[in-house]
Formats: C-alpha cells, sequence, structure tokens
C-alpha cells in the first residue's frame, strides 16, 4: 500500500535558474506538484516538523488576553521599570511603559495606580511619572513628565488620598502644595487632607495649613479647621503648629476657632509636658466664652497633679463638677481618685469615689486597685480587704492594688496568697505580676538567702553568666561593691526575659524546686508559675485563653 503524498512545500534549498530561463518556468508547475525530498530528514518526520510549526505560528498570532491590574508578572515589570528609569527622559521611559500591556479602562487604571503606588510609599517620582504617563495615555497625548496629568487620568478619592500621601512621606512639599490645590473639590476626602496635613505641619509650613480650610465651601470652614487641627495635635504632635495655623486661619481667612480646636489643644499641650502653655490656652478659652470639654478637664487636672500641683488640680476638678459639665464615663473622677491615693490622700478619694456612687457611675478595676493600695499603704488593711472582697468580678488592677500594697507595708507573703487567689479564680497574671512579686521577696538589690548554694547571687547572678550575659552580670557585682556610689538594681525584666525559651522551662523548675526545699516556698511556687505559664510564647498564649494548672501552687 503506498504512502499518500503531503501537499506542503518543503523548506529545502533547492537551487534555483535565473529568471529568464524558459526551463525554469517549465519545470515550477512539476516542483510545486512533486517537491523534493530533504536530503537530510524523512519525509513523514519534515512534514510533522513543519505542521508543528504551522500549528505554533496560528497560536503566536492569537490575540493574548490582557492582564489584570493586580497581576503581580505586570506589578514586577512596572515597578522595575518605574525604579530603574526615574531619571531617565520622558521618551525613554514613554516608550518603556509602552511596550507593555497596561490596562485601558478607567477603573482598572486606577487599580494599577493603587497598586504601582503601594511599592512606592516614601518615593515621589516612579509615582508621579506613571501618573503622568497614565493621564497621557488615557488623554490620547504625547508623554510629558512635567505635569500629574489631572486631566487626563480618571482619578478617584482614593487614588487622589494615595498620590498625596506619597508626595507628604516623601517630603515634596511644593508639589504637594500645588497637587492638592489643582485638585477638584469632589476628590478631597478625609483621608486626603489628613495625608496633606501630616506632609506640611512636621515641615513646619503654617500659611499652606491654614489655607486648608480655603479648599471648601464657607459654611464648612470651621469644620475643616477642627479636623485640621485635630490631625496636627494628636497625629503629627504639633501642637504649637495647630496654634499657629488657627491664628493665620482667623486673621487671613475669617474662620473662627470653635470650642473643639481649644480642647484638642489643652490636650495636646499637656500631653507634651508643656503646662504653661496648655494653661494660657485654657485661660483664653475663659476669655473668649468657649467652655472646655471633659477630656480638657481631665488631661489638665491630670498634668497638675504630675507637676505636684494637687490644690489646683482640686480647684479645676471643683470648677468642672461646678459647671455642669458632664464626665463621660467618669474618667476625670476615676483619675482623680487615682492620683488622691497615690498623694495618700485617701479621705478626698473616699468623698470623690462616694459622688462617682451617688451619680451612677461605675467604677473599674483600676480606680479600685488605687483605692485599695492607698488604704494599704496607710496601714488601714481591714479595711482595705473589705473593699477587696466587696467587689464581685475583680480583675488584674485591682489584684495588682492589693499585692502592691501588701508588699509595700512588707508582707510580701500575703501577696503570694493573693497571687495564688488569683490564679485559683481564672485571672492570669501578666508579666507586671512576676517582677513585683520577685522585687517584693528579694527587693530591688536582691536579698540573700540562708542557704548559700540556693541563694539570690546563684539563681540570678549566676543565671546572666549561664545565659551568656556576663557583662551583665560583671556590672551588677560592681555595682554592688561600689554600693556608696551606685545604686545596685538588678533587673528582672531581662533576666526573665533571657529564659524565656524551652530551657527556661526546665530552668524554673529546678530553681522552684531546690527553693522549696530550702523552705523558700513562696519564691518557688512564683517561679514554677512564670516557667508553667509564661516561659514560652505558646505557653502564654494557652495561659491567656484558660490554661490553668494548681497543682503547682499549694503548700
Amino acid at each position: 500500500m503506498s504512502r499518500p503524498k503531503l501537499e506542503i512545500l518543503t523548506l529545502a534549498r533547492h537551487r534555483r535558474p535565473p529568471v529568464g530561463n524558459r526551463a525554469t518556468a517549465e519545470a515550477e508547475p512539476a516542483i510545486r506538484a512533486h517537491p523534493p525530498h530533504h536530503p537530510m530528514l524523512p519525509r513523514h518526520r519534515l512534514g510533522a516538523l513543519l505542521f508543528r510549526r504551522l500549528l505554533s505560528t496560528a497560536t503566536a498570532t492569537a490575540p493574548s488576553p490582557a492582564p489584570k491590574p493586580t497581576d503581580p508578572a505586570l506589578l514586577l515589570r512596572l515597578c522595575t521599570v518605574l525604579y530603574q528609569h526615574q531619571h531617565a527622559q520622558d521618551d525613554a521611559l514613554h516608550r518603556r511603559l509602552s511596550a507593555l500591556p497596561l490596562p485601558t479602562a478607567p477603573a482598572d487604571q486606577r487599580e494599577l495606580f493603587l497598586q504601582a503606588s503601594a511599592r512606592f510609599p516614601l518615593s515621589w517620582r516612579p509615582v508621579h511619572r506613571l501618573l503622568a504617563h497614565l493621564s497621557a495615555r488615557h488623554s490620547g497625548g504625547g508623554g510629558d513628565g512635567g505635569g500629574v496629568g489631572r486631566d487626563g487620568f480618571p482619578h478617584s478619592p482614593a487614588t487622589a488620598a494615595r498620590l498625596l500621601d506619597v508626595l507628604a512621606k516623601s517630603g515634596n512639599i511644593e508639589l504637594l502644595h500645588s497637587t492638592l490645590f489643582s485638585l477638584p473639590r469632589s476628590l478631597l476626602s478625609a483621608a486626603a487632607i489628613r495625608a496633606a496635613v501630616r506632609g506640611l505641619a512636621p515641615a513646619r509650613e503654617v500659611g499652606k495649613v491654614a489655607a486648608l480650610v480655603t479648599l471648601f465651601p464657607e459654611c464648612h470652614r470651621a469644620r475643616v479647621l477642627t479636623f485640621v487641627t485635630d490631625v496636627a495635635c494628636s497625629t503629627c504632635r504639633l501642637p504649637d503648629v495647630a496654634e499657629k495655623a488657627i491664628k493665620r486661619a482667623e486673621h487671613r481667612h475669617g474662620v473662627t476657632r470653635t470650642a473643639r480646636c481649644c480642647e484638642l489643644l489643652v490636650v495636646a499641650y499637656c500631653r507634651a509636658g508643656m503646662l504653661a502653655d496648655a494653661c494660657r490656652v485654657w485661660n483664653g478659652m475663659g476669655k473668649g466664652g468657649l467652655e472646655p470639654g471633659a477630656a480638657a478637664y481631665e488631661e489638665i487636672v491630670v498634668t497638675m497633679f504630675k507637676n505636684n500641683r494637687v490644690a489646683d488640680a482640686m480647684m479645676v476638678f471643683e470648677g468642672m463638677r461646678t459647671s455642669g459639665v458632664s464626665d463621660d464615663g467618669g474618667a476625670c473622677c476615676r483619675a482623680v481618685v487615682s492620683w488622691l491615693c497615690k498623694e495618700g490622700r485617701v479621705w478626698g478619694a473616699y468623698m470623690v469615689f462616694a459622688e462617682m456612687v451617688k451619680r451612677g457611675v461605675e467604677a473599674d478595676g483600676e480606680a479600685l486597685g488605687d483605692l485599695v493600695y492607698g488604704l494599704m499603704v496607710r496601714r488601714r488593711v481591714r479595711e482595705a480587704y473589705r473593699v477587696f472582697h466587696g467587689v464581685k468580678e475583680k480583675d488584674i488592677a485591682l489584684y495588682h492594688g492589693v499585692m502592691k500594697g501588701l508588699i509595700r507595708i512588707k508582707r510580701a507573703g500575703e501577696a503570694t496568697e493573693v497571687f495564688r487567689e488569683m490564679i485559683t479564680r481564672g485571672c492570669e497574671p501578666n508579666m507586671h505580676t512576676y517582677i513585683m512579686l520577685l522585687q517584693g521577696h528579694l527587693g530591688k538589690r536582691g536579698r540573700k538567702g540562708r542557704d548559700p548554694l540556693v541563694n539570690f547571687e546563684s539563681i540570678f547572678v549566676g543565671g546572666l553568666v549561664k545565659a551568656g550575659r556576663t557583662l551583665e552580670a560583671t556590672k551588677f557585682v560592681e555595682r554592688t561593691m561600689w554600693g556608696g556610689v551606685d545604686v545596685p538594681r538588678f533587673d528582672y525584666n531581662k533576666f526573665l526575659h533571657y529564659f524565656s525559651n524551652e530551657e527556661g522551662v526546665v530552668m524554673f523548675e529546678e530553681v522552684g524546686k531546690r527553693l522549696k526545699e530550702v523552705g523558700m516556698i513562696d519564691l518557688g511556687d512564683i517561679l514554677l508559675a512564670y516557667g508553667e505559664r509564661m516561659a514560652t510564647r505558646d505557653r502564654r498564649r494557652r495561659a491567656m485563653y484558660g490554661f490553668n494548672n494548681q497543682s503547682l501552687l499549694s503548700k
């Protein structure tokens, strides 16, 4: 049976006669009908090779779908081009970007811009040049690297805010200001204004910060000024820049400051430790007929307590009660109770606490803990225990107040009993609990035990040497030897951190057992509990989610 012939032209080279030869013209039909056999390949393999080449050519010529703007390969190529050629000429960069299969739909272009700008959060040039290219491509013009393409690129509030955020973080103040004032009003969202203030306020551009109110209608300028003041005080922590911007907006743009603006200034000045400036703004509010809010009262009262101006703090607090300002949630009353207990004025704290109960304000565990601590320090232990046991739902702040007070009056054993009760009732201690108990039993300098082999030096100082921290151990020993010059303080926090691993679990278990054998049961229970619950991250997570084992905490 004869093999069928393939009607495919071969690519074998053959010598072509001259064009004018008659024999060639007569022989061409014969060549097309019977193609010459390739001298190197068999006929069937040659046909299969040419058929596969034709299929690959047909597949290559088919139009490939455009990649999505979130395609990782496209974003990688685009960001590589933008980074490597950010200082190149406009034509060169436009040619390289045009070779990429960038999307053409407005929504896809916005998504592509957001994805690409997220790769350059602190560099304005790649983002700016990409925006210029997309603007020129959308409008059909040539590439121009001098403008941001605000007329061609289909901006949205999200893309405008991202552009302003990149310009602000990169520190290009002039481009940030020009771009901000060139955007239409519909694109200026709260995120855009926040990004602009975060860039202009650290640069001390007071006039440009104050000019932000002119971007909005006159009826909204007071609210915009309040928002700008909030960002400058809370986020940037620059109350002096915010106050200057408020004065500039008042004089040049006719915007009246609100009570909220002054309240934000008072809070920011107090948190920055600038009590004199806070009092100046506070007195100016009284002259202008503006009433401070509860947050301003609380912050200035706490700041006065910190500066040992107890009488002035109580006078301001009394003015808050007489003026009828509502204490939101009783935060100011709790702060006053806590500070009065720290100052040892328990009777005044009792009066404020009774007023809280009378008004129906719920006392949290922190205020109760401070009250119990104040009673313990004044040696009113029974009264403190009566308040402690009168609380049904005890939290960690209340337990800390009791233990801190007992340690302050040299009753570390009773503090350990409260620690055991705390674990028994399911209240999980934290790192501060263990450090406080260790300092209560051993002191900040470390006390020597009765057993020469199991004492402070062998456990803690020797533990630093075992952990490879010989420098810290040597410094502590030197401070102990020269006690008249330097105060020897042992850092229990670092010691517990050095042994927060699987080896520390074994170490704490062995040391806890040895301490119990020599009669130091309380200290042994503390170290055993730490090794069981806090030595590793997994153990801390299990303890946080309800892991409880009481066998190691019983005498």
